[in-house]
């Protein structure tokens, strides 16, 4: 008898604490013990609830925390939430939204592609396996790091038969927001106007969402740069252009590292790709550096030049990446020049290595990309017979877009700002045969240069009633007001505009013009009047010295003052 009634005593304090477990559950709230977690979610950003499972706060994935035990479950949904303490205040968070390692805290299985790109063979180098166009879903597999705001950096990625890695920041949770244009009614309406009308694509297929432009707080850009160019030739003779340069408020050099035909130094990265550009560089990789380092020792901003697509040394080592004459199988020669095409990936790694290497090696504050865009004035009949190995199927004007995508990521991260060179009609209201259009490319870059040299717009161009060369600030000021300033006002995030001037005479053309003082800054006050006051270049083919010191009083002004 003693027995059973032992038995129904603990059957009944069995259900006695099962009731008051389940009274518990009932009431929402159970305590499991204390236990440190990180934030896990399927974006960057996660959400806190209160008590009564209300939205309260959002905070970054990522973030290391500590549950006080608590446990509640919304009776609605079934759902379960877990107690936090964070800054000083308790919040319920997800169950599912608590994870034991940072590694474990990325929970999407998919992203959708809203900004085209380019997919690397891993985390830790340049090298490109494809490229996958906006709209497109891919399947996560991991990431590499997180930001501290809970972005994904790089993405392991698996798509069709590739697995690679992708930039996070050019994807979205939803094939909607994927699709979907940036400002589509608004700026986004301008660029839907200017179609396909010359071959260079439409402005209507490029990508015009905000960018933030870089800033290194151990590479300072100057507000104003201030440029003299200097081409392989004559840097050897640096010392005598810092003596000049600094007697003439100027305040930064553009320094050439690989010019058609004339690669500065033998770089590594060019014996790796190029065994012609290495083979015929001018100097030893420790006699540029020396150059280099004196403008840095003396305080000047350096940058450093790239002829990108216009490679004559480069086409001959790698003819299958150029754009091929069908009617000769040949590389095809235009104005003299065979032509890397804009669309192989080969050529965009061998560029953006070598624009690394002047970052990392030669100590460059920027790296400038010329010639980035498709051979000119090719003419429709002739474009017939070329094949520019366009495997990706882009139109020329998102090739060159992407490039830039591509040689900013890669140069960012080793600190280097990127600038682009721009004929000053890629202004203009449409997209350019040769794949350059302003907002575009402004959008992307850190720095845009336009080169609205006086001789080669047309001699009545815009309406003008003499020839546009013999008034530089007029044609200028024009050219800067009517297009770039309001190209610039098209995009969320333009690039600062740093403007090549003409610094050479005219003297082919009827009348002959001389470029003396007084026209070298009317160029520049033309320009800084209408709001292009990040600086400006001095182009002369030979940077010769002589003419630098002849024009040396226009670089003495200062223009930001409307002097």
């Amino acid at each position: 008898m003693k027995t059973v009634v032992k038995y129904i005593f603990v059957f009944l304090l069995a259900l006695f604490v099962s009731l008051l477990i389940f009274n518990t559950f009932k009431d929402k709230k159970i305590n499991i013990g204390s236990k440190d977690y990180f934030i896990a979610g399927t974006d960057s950003e996660v959400s806190l609830y209160n008590e009564n499972f209300e939205e309260v706060k959002k905070v970054y994935r990522g973030i290391k925390i500590k549950s006080n035990g608590n446990n509640l479950i919304d009776e609605k949904t079934s759902l379960k939430y877990q107690a936090i303490d964070y800054e000083d205040n308790t919040y319920y968070i997800l169950k599912d939204s608590l994870v034991d390692k940072k590694e474990k805290v990325v929970l999407e299985d998919n992203r959708y592609i809203r900004t085209p790109v380019t997919v690397y063979e891993s985390e830790d180098n340049s090298k490109i396996i494809s490229y996958i166009k906006k709209g497109e879903k891919v399947d996560i597999i991991g990431f590499n790091s997180i930001s501290s705001n809970g972005i994904v950096d790089k993405y392991h990625i698996k798509y069709k038969d590739i697995e690679g890695y992708i930039y996070g920041k050019y994807t979205v949770n939803s094939e909607e927001l994927a699709l979907k244009n940036y400002d589509e009614d608004g700026n986004y309406k301008i660029h839907t106007s200017r179609t396909n009308t010359l071959g260079g694509g439409s402005a209507a297929n490029l990508d015009y969402y905000p960018y933030e432009k870089a800033k290194f707080t151990d590479n300072v850009m100057p507000d104003e740069v201030r440029s003299l160019y200097l081409t392989t030739g004559v840097i050897s003779n640096v010392d005598k252009y810092i003596e000049f340069a600094k007697e003439s408020n100027i305040n930064a050099f553009v320094v050439d590292i690989k010019d058609n035909t004339s690669p500065a130094y033998k770089s590594p990265i060019m014996e790796k790709y190029s065994p012609t550009n290495y083979k015929r560089a001018m100097y030893s990789v420790e006699d540029y550096k020396k150059y280099i380092k004196k403008l840095k020792d003396a305080g000047f901003y350096v940058i450093g030049r790239i002829t990108t697509f216009k490679d004559d040394y480069y086409a001959d080592d790698h003819p299958e990446n150029t754009i091929f004459d069908t009617t000769t199988n040949t590389s095809f020669i235009h104005n003299g020049s065979k032509w890397p095409s804009a669309f192989s990936r080969d050529v965009w790694e061998f560029n953006v290595e070598l624009a690394k290497e002047g970052i990392t090696l030669m100590g460059f504050n920027e790296i400038q990309f010329d010639y980035v865009r498709f051979p000119d004035r090719v003419g429709s009949t002739r474009e017939k017979t070329l094949n520019y190995h366009n495997v990706y199927n882009e139109e020329k004007a998102q090739a060159i877009q992407n490039f830039l995508f591509y040689a900013c990521d890669e140069i960012h991260s080793v600190g280097g700002y990127v600038s682009a060179d721009v004929f000053g009609e890629s202004a203009h209201n449409y997209v350019s045969a040769y794949g350059q259009y302003w907002p575009a490319i402004s959008n992307v870059v850190d720095v845009i240069s336009g080169m609205p040299y006086p001789e080669a717009f047309n001699k009545y161009e815009y309406g003008f009633k003499v020839p546009v060369w013999t008034v530089p600030y007029d044609l200028l000021k024009f050219w800067a007001t009517n297009y770039v300033v309001k190209q610039q006002s098209t995009i969320p995030t333009p690039a600062i505009a740093r403007t090549w001037i003409e610094v050479y005479d005219i003297t082919w053309k009827s009348p002959v013009t001389i470029y003396d003082a007084d026209k070298v800054s009317l160029q520049i006050k033309g320009l800084y009047e209408s709001g292009l006051t990040g600086g400006y270049i001095t182009w002369n083919a030979a940077s010769s010295l002589s003419k630098y010191t002849a024009v040396s009083s226009a670089f003495k002004q200062d223009y930001t003052k409307g002097e």
